[in-house]
């Protein structure tokens, strides 16, 4: 193994060099996409298959759809509140990725097994949205701080793989739900088995590297002059605590809660419309193709990011997903199954998609040194947008709710056009 140095660039980033990923891993640093997107696969079951349950919780004795929707919204709280703690006891060494992963599989299971046997709301409350939502919080937090840490010179195209993931991997179950509604408790059961094989496997293997551990190419200095890579790096580094002093940060914090909000109503109002309109049928259809196209949408995204621009992309998405809202309330009115599938895949495709470029956003706005903190920061704005997707989905129980959904899509798509990188001047050029 060659020496270790730390290096140095223009701005001020430190790269650690001299380890190759063999010597690290014993294996290429691709397995680790592949492990972190298996975990997530997984993972994602709770959230995207929950729309499929609906319709057979809302025949429990006692449970009302708001009730049921609510545990949902409690659900993406404890998920997404759970990104920035795990990340800051990991990068101080309290929580080492095996632990959390583990742990992570444990609760996922039994969030599942909750939704499956569980007789009051209560108990859903406390096994599915509390334990689930924490056990899916570690393991996201932790697969995405994986790909951070291990491809520090192409983020974007394996975020996408991994946040994709964790989308496409609830279609089958989506699909067999649909199709076995009797088989509830059963089928959670295998799924909560399988889920809990699959994280607690990858736990096994996942690794962190040492902090700024760069590859052995490209050479790092040279990486970051390069603006094919970097087309526009962020002006310093910004800690944690430094974050809300940005006026940035609460611009891009409100766009990811009106891009959550969006989809989470989508997904907890989807089904039960559907079904209600149309049958069961088209609304496990209507789900399936939601998660399949927010997952290849954010394999796509992730890939062309980097060469086409993260705003512009944040802004199209922004404005595809509140177009897709609008096609959803009129194709409902008028029972236009071939209308509902498209809105469907068009907002998939648009505020599906936020959370993938969210990762590259956290690095070129505010640094490398602390990203993967700063991205659970900005990343808990999901819980944010949880109460008010999930509010809007208990509160508007008709499909005039996709029209506030869409408006709602359609600001956060304004709002993303006045997001600028902190620090750098708007004009380089004098007053006149």
């Amino acid at each position: 193994m060659a020496e270790v140095r730390e290096l140095r660039d223009v701005y001020g980033r430190r790269y650690r060099v001299g380890e190759s990923d063999r010597d690290l891993l014993g294996r290429p640093r691709a397995w680790i996409t592949w492990l972190a997107a298996a975990a997530m696969l997984a993972a994602g079951v709770q959230q995207y298959g929950f729309g499929a349950i609906v319709p057979s919780l809302g025949r429990m004795p006692g449970w009302t759809f708001g009730g049921i929707v609510l545990s949902l919204a409690v659900w993406a709280i404890c998920q997404a509140g759970a990104a920035f703690p795990v990340a800051w006891l990991r990068d101080h060494g309290l929580l080492p990725a095996p632990v959390a992963m583990a742990a992570g599989a444990v609760l996922c299971a039994a969030g599942l097994v909750t939704l499956g046997h569980a007789t009051s709301l209560p108990a859903v409350f406390l096994g599915y949205s509390v334990l689930g939502g924490l056990g899916t919080g570690l393991v996201y937090a932790t697969c995405v701080g994986a790909v951070l840490a291990w491809f520090p010179d192409g983020t974007g195209p394996r975020a996408g793989i991994v946040s994709g993931a964790f989308a496409c991997g609830s279609v089958p179950f989506v699909l067999l739900a649909a199709a076995l509604p009797a088989a509830r408790p059963v089928l959670l059961d295998v799924t909560a088995a399988v889920v809990l094989v699959v994280i607690a496997g990858c736990a096994a293997l996942l690794r962190y590297p040492p902090r700024n551990w760069w590859p052995a190419t490209p050479e790092p200095r040279a990486w970051a002059l390069d603006r094919a890579h970097n087309r526009r790096p962020a002006v310093r580094h910004y800690r944690p605590a430094e974050l809300f002093r940005c006026r940035t940060t609460l611009s891009l914090y409100l766009v990811v809660v009106l891009a959550a909000a969006v989809l989470l109503f989508d997904l907890a109002y989807l089904a039960t419309f559907t079904a209600a309109r149309s049958g069961p049928g088209l609304a496990a259809a209507a789900l399936a193709l939601l998660a399949a196209a927010t997952g290849g949408g954010r394999v796509l995204i992730g890939r062309l990011a980097d060469r086409l621009g993260r705003h512009r992309i944040l802004r199209f998405a922004l404005l595809a997903g509140g177009l897709a809202q609008f096609v959803l309330f009129y194709s409902g009115e008028h029972r236009h199954a071939v209308g509902l599938l498209l809105g469907v895949a068009l907002a998939g495709l648009g505020n599906g998609c936020c959370y993938t470029l969210l990762v590259g956003l956290v690095r070129e706005f505010f640094g490398e040194e602390s990203v993967a903190q700063n991205f659970g920061i900005l990343y808990s704005a999901k819980a944010v947008g949880a109460a008010v997707g999930i509010g809007l989905a208990t509160l508007v129980v008709t499909e005039h709710g996709f029209v506030a959904a869409g408006v709602l899509s359609l600001a956060g798509a304004v709002l993303s056009g006045r997001l600028t990188q902190p620090g750098r001047p708007k004009s380089l050029l004098p007053a006149a």
